[in-house]
Protein backbone atom coordinates (compact mmCIF):
# COMPACT_ATOMS: atom_id res chain seq x y z
CA UNK A 1 0.00 0.00 0.00
CA UNK A 2 1.17 3.45 -1.34
CA UNK A 3 1.76 5.89 1.68
CA UNK A 4 -0.83 8.59 1.88
CA UNK A 5 1.24 11.61 2.97
CA UNK A 6 -0.60 15.02 5.34
CA UNK A 7 -1.43 18.02 3.56
CA UNK A 8 -1.89 20.77 5.54
CA UNK A 9 -2.21 24.98 5.20
CA UNK A 10 1.12 26.76 6.15
CA UNK A 11 2.16 30.12 6.42
CA UNK A 12 5.77 31.21 5.24
CA UNK A 13 7.02 34.78 5.89
CA UNK A 14 9.03 36.74 3.27
CA UNK A 15 12.47 35.52 2.51
CA UNK A 16 14.58 36.73 -0.02
CA UNK A 17 16.62 33.77 -1.55
CA UNK A 18 20.21 33.74 -3.84
CA UNK A 19 20.62 31.11 -6.67
CA UNK A 20 20.81 30.14 -10.45
CA UNK A 21 18.39 30.76 -12.78
CA UNK A 22 16.90 28.19 -15.26
CA UNK A 23 14.71 28.72 -18.54
CA UNK A 24 13.25 26.10 -20.11
CA UNK A 25 10.26 24.26 -21.47
CA UNK A 26 8.45 21.31 -19.71
CA UNK A 27 9.88 18.99 -21.93
CA UNK A 28 13.34 19.81 -20.70
CA UNK A 29 13.16 20.43 -17.23
CA UNK A 30 11.39 16.48 -17.65
CA UNK A 31 14.66 15.20 -19.13
CA UNK A 32 17.08 16.41 -16.29
CA UNK A 33 17.58 19.94 -17.24
CA UNK A 34 17.53 21.53 -13.81
CA UNK A 35 19.17 18.78 -12.35
CA UNK A 36 21.95 19.77 -14.23
CA UNK A 37 21.86 23.53 -12.43
CA UNK A 38 21.05 21.82 -9.30
CA UNK A 39 24.97 19.88 -9.31
CA UNK A 40 26.29 23.25 -10.64
CA UNK A 41 24.46 25.30 -7.97
CA UNK A 42 25.50 22.62 -5.33
CA UNK A 43 29.56 22.92 -6.00
CA UNK A 44 29.29 26.90 -6.24
CA UNK A 45 27.41 27.22 -2.49
CA UNK A 46 30.29 28.37 -0.84
CA UNK A 47 29.74 31.52 -3.27
CA UNK A 48 26.68 32.89 -0.67
CA UNK A 49 27.40 34.44 2.08
CA UNK A 50 24.70 34.21 5.08
CA UNK A 51 23.07 30.80 3.90
CA UNK A 52 19.97 30.79 6.80
CA UNK A 53 19.20 26.70 6.06
CA UNK A 54 22.33 25.05 4.62
CA UNK A 55 20.44 21.78 4.60
CA UNK A 56 17.53 22.80 2.17
CA UNK A 57 17.89 23.15 -1.53
CA UNK A 58 15.00 25.35 -2.42
CA UNK A 59 13.48 25.16 -5.78
CA UNK A 60 11.09 27.99 -6.98
CA UNK A 61 8.88 27.59 -10.41
CA UNK A 62 7.25 30.40 -12.37
CA UNK A 63 5.07 30.01 -15.50
CA UNK A 64 5.99 32.37 -18.19
CA UNK A 65 4.56 30.95 -21.08
CA UNK A 66 2.36 28.04 -21.79
CA UNK A 67 5.01 25.53 -22.34
CA UNK A 68 7.75 26.89 -20.50
CA UNK A 69 8.63 28.30 -16.90
CA UNK A 70 11.58 29.79 -14.99
CA UNK A 71 12.64 27.81 -11.98
CA UNK A 72 15.43 28.91 -9.26
CA UNK A 73 17.52 26.44 -7.51
CA UNK A 74 18.43 28.53 -4.29
CA UNK A 75 19.34 29.19 -0.81
CA UNK A 76 17.33 31.55 1.56
CA UNK A 77 20.12 34.34 2.67
CA UNK A 78 19.65 36.91 5.86
CA UNK A 79 21.05 40.05 5.63
CA UNK A 80 24.52 39.55 5.46
CA UNK A 81 24.07 37.19 2.13
CA UNK A 82 22.23 40.42 0.20
CA UNK A 83 25.65 42.65 -0.12
CA UNK A 84 27.31 40.28 -2.73
CA UNK A 85 25.60 38.52 -4.81
CA UNK A 86 28.09 36.34 -6.85
CA UNK A 87 28.40 36.43 -10.45
CA UNK A 88 26.24 34.48 -12.53
CA UNK A 89 23.48 34.33 -9.59
CA UNK A 90 20.49 36.25 -9.11
CA UNK A 91 18.14 37.51 -5.81
CA UNK A 92 14.78 36.98 -5.58
CA UNK A 93 12.37 38.51 -3.05
CA UNK A 94 9.12 35.45 -2.24
CA UNK A 95 6.51 37.51 -0.53
CA UNK A 96 5.00 36.42 2.48
CA UNK A 97 2.55 33.59 1.62
CA UNK A 98 -0.09 30.74 2.41
CA UNK A 99 0.78 27.06 1.36
CA UNK A 100 -0.54 23.84 0.88
CA UNK A 101 2.28 22.05 1.74
CA UNK A 102 2.90 18.34 1.85
CA UNK A 103 6.00 16.02 1.61
CA UNK A 104 6.91 13.33 -1.67
CA UNK A 105 8.79 10.48 -0.09
CA UNK A 106 11.13 8.05 -1.98
CA UNK A 107 9.16 5.29 -3.92
CA UNK A 108 6.33 7.59 -4.38
CA UNK A 109 5.14 9.09 -8.15
CA UNK A 110 6.01 12.33 -8.17
CA UNK A 111 2.69 13.46 -10.34
CA UNK A 112 0.51 11.08 -7.87
CA UNK A 113 1.99 13.48 -4.82
CA UNK A 114 0.96 16.52 -6.76
CA UNK A 115 -2.48 15.51 -7.69
CA UNK A 116 -3.31 14.32 -4.18
CA UNK A 117 -1.88 18.22 -3.08
CA UNK A 118 -4.09 20.04 -5.87
CA UNK A 119 -7.23 17.63 -4.52
CA UNK A 120 -6.70 18.64 -1.34
CA UNK A 121 -6.68 22.17 -2.08
CA UNK A 122 -9.97 21.75 -3.95
CA UNK A 123 -11.27 19.73 -1.03
CA UNK A 124 -10.32 22.37 1.78
CA UNK A 125 -12.37 24.86 0.13
CA UNK A 126 -8.92 26.85 -1.34
CA UNK A 127 -7.85 28.00 -4.57
CA UNK A 128 -4.71 28.03 -5.95
CA UNK A 129 -2.69 31.34 -6.16
CA UNK A 130 -2.71 33.11 -9.38
CA UNK A 131 0.44 35.01 -8.32
CA UNK A 132 3.76 33.70 -10.33
CA UNK A 133 4.83 31.45 -8.26
CA UNK A 134 3.57 28.17 -9.07
CA UNK A 135 5.40 25.39 -7.37
CA UNK A 136 8.12 25.96 -3.65
CA UNK A 137 10.29 22.99 -3.62
CA UNK A 138 12.50 22.24 -0.70
CA UNK A 139 15.16 19.67 -0.93
CA UNK A 140 17.25 18.13 1.37
CA UNK A 141 20.90 19.46 0.47
CA UNK A 142 22.86 16.34 1.00
CA UNK A 143 20.27 14.45 -1.68
CA UNK A 144 21.84 13.74 -5.10
CA UNK A 145 19.76 15.82 -7.64
CA UNK A 146 20.30 12.82 -9.70
CA UNK A 147 18.63 9.90 -7.60
CA UNK A 148 15.81 8.83 -9.66
CA UNK A 149 13.45 8.72 -6.47
CA UNK A 150 13.96 11.52 -4.94
CA UNK A 151 12.43 12.85 -1.53
CA UNK A 152 10.85 16.46 -1.24
CA UNK A 153 8.34 18.82 0.17
CA UNK A 154 5.87 20.48 -1.78
CA UNK A 155 4.51 24.08 -1.43
CA UNK A 156 1.90 25.14 -3.40
CA UNK A 157 0.89 28.74 -3.15
CA UNK A 158 -2.89 29.03 -2.09
CA UNK A 159 -5.71 31.76 -1.32
CA UNK A 160 -7.79 30.50 1.96
CA UNK A 161 -11.37 30.39 1.05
Amino acid sequence: MEHVNTSMLVHKEAATVIGLKWEGTFAEAGAGGIRVVQTEFKHRLHEISDVLYPQELLGLSYHTTDTGFVHYVAVEVGEGGLSAVPSGMVKVDVPAHDYAKCSHAKGQSVEASYNRIYTWIKDQGHTVSDGPLTHYEVYPMDQDPYDPEPEFTILIPVNQK
